[in-house]
């Protein structure tokens, strides 16, 4: 008999994944919240993914057999197939600690505003742990903040409520907005609610050359930036990306070649400043304190073009600042 307490889902997507799969499934077996189903969806592994799947006989587990769709097409799968109220996220090479569900469905049941929550990480390669681990933000605050540029999350840590997917759809499979499959969602779901991640190591985290995220052609950044650049839009209001949220989001990763040039600095600067005030309206931090961590992210975003641009002239025009304001203005651009 189970438990009592909300039912948990958990998704996971398998494709070539039997260096480590048997570890990942049991890593959700052994959680101590026990009220779970594990749909586990091989996506056309041609490795032994699908005979460790068979191992098990565990009524928790449901598997399921398909032609290769990919992770987003996957993902969505496994959610339609769901009947828990929230859907946890698991990886085929990565280890759930015994605690995480407990802790994630404990804060989510008590915060009914948030819509998702994360975990910190260890970063393994391979079997060896290493000094390097995900400690991203923990709170909604930063984390919004943190979503205009990238991605504060561990996909394989994340709960997330079922019911958030009744207002901002599920993983989108079009190709022009995938990968990153996670950020995209991340984004379209922290503009309607609030999002945390726990500050405790529930996951290891295992680097690994063949993981399904590292499969196969990934114009990555260009998608990022194109992200970035529509939540930037929607924390100022605007619809959709334009030439000024790209121009930003080009700057903050270092894509000079798609920077205009068109847009001048203040206007960049009023932008961030604007999302910044936006974010705040959610509380957990002052309006004047998040404006003034914008204004510190932009004048670093431009030094570092500026750095790039000028190269070593940048350097000497830094070099006399000291010099009276009416000089040196005309020579710093």
């Amino acid at each position: 008999m189970r438990e009592s307490g909300p039912l948990i889902s958990v998704l996971l997507p398998v494709y070539n994944g039997a260096p480590y799969l048997a570890e990942a499934i049991e890593s959700i077996l052994c959680q101590s919240y026990g009220n779970f189903e594990l749909i586990i969806v091989n996506d056309g592994s041609n490795d032994g993914s699908a005979a460790i799947m068979s191992k098990y006989n565990d009524v928790r587990i449901r598997a399921y057999h398909q032609g290769n769709k990919g992770l987003a097409a996957t993902l969505n799968r496994a959610i339609t197939l769901s009947n828990g109220d929230y859907l946890a996220r698991q990886d085929q090479d990565d280890v759930s600690f015994p605690n995480r569900f407990k802790k994630q469905i404990s804060f989510l049941e008590a915060n009914r505003q948030y819509g998702m929550v994360g975990t910190w990480a260890s970063i393994w390669v391979g079997d060896k742990e290493t000094n390097r681990a995900h400690r991203h933000p923990s709170e909604n605050f930063d984390l919004q903040f943190d979503l205009l540029f990238n991605n504060p999350f561990v996909h394989s840590s994340v709960m997330i409520r079922k019911t958030v997917f009744k207002e901002v759809a599920l993983y989108s499979t079009d190709k022009n907005r995938q990968p990153p499959e996670d950020y995209e969602l991340w984004s379209r779901i922290a503009r309607k609610f609030k999002v945390a991640n726990i500050p405790e190591f529930l996951l290891i985290y295992r680097e690994v050359p063949q993981s399904m995220s590292r499969t196969g052609v990934n114009p990555f950044l260009d998608r990022v930036i194109n992200i970035s650049a529509e939540n930037l839009a929607f924390a100022n209001g605007i619809e959709g990306m334009d030439q000024k949220t790209i121009d930003i989001a080009s700057l903050v990763h270092g894509s000079y070649h798609r920077y205009s040039s068109t847009t001048s600095f203040q206007e960049l600067r009023r932008l961030l400043v604007n999302a910044a005030h936006h974010i705040a309206k959610s509380g957990g931090v002052s309006s004047e304190t998040l404006a003034q961590r914008a204004e510190n992210y932009f004048y670093s975003i431009k030094h570092s073009y500026l750095s790039y641009k000028y190269g070593s002239l940048y350097t000497v025009i830094q070099k006399i600042k000291h010099l009276p304001m009416r000089i040196a203005g005309r020579l710093l651009p």
